[in-house]
């Protein structure tokens, strides 16, 4: 079961620590692991864009670096924007490394929440099911 208030709680609150000098526009992420431990992530931008680092993939790169591999859902959201927030495309593709299609993902705006499968916003993954088969 997944406590979708608290995954959103945690999300909002990484939103806080994020670092947007540049854009202005920060976010957040909560990773919920399959243990139950939920990990944050923010955005850590650099002057040269190339280099900042998206809140999700902070999220997933921390809970890699503490040993954690399973995964269970996670909730992204922005204090900066009305709209609910999707992944971007680099964060789709690592998101897709660890997890299958059937992964929630909770995104959220100011005032709404929409709850959608990692397969519905990156349908053509197909190299995740052929993991281990080349």
């Amino acid at each position: 079961m997944i406590d979708i208030e608290k995954l959103q709680t945690q999300a909002r609150m990484a939103s806080g620590t994020a670092y947007a000098p540049y854009s202005k526009f920060r976010v957040g992420a909560a990773l919920l692991c399959k243990d139950g431990q939920i990990i944050h992530g923010c955005n850590v931008e650099n002057r040269s864009f190339g280099l900042t680092n998206c809140a999700e993939r902070s999220a997933i790169f921390t809970a890699l670096s503490m040993g954690i591999r399973d995964f269970k859902a996670m909730a992204i959201y922005s204090p900066d924007c009305d709209e609910v927030l999707p992944p971007c495309g680099a964060c789709r593709q690592v998101i897709s490394e660890f997890v299958s299609g059937d992964f929630p993902l909770f995104l959220m705006g100011k005032d709404k929440v929409e709850k959608h499968l990692l397969g519905e916003l990156f349908p053509l993954d197909s190299l995740h099911d052929l993991k281990g088969k080349i």
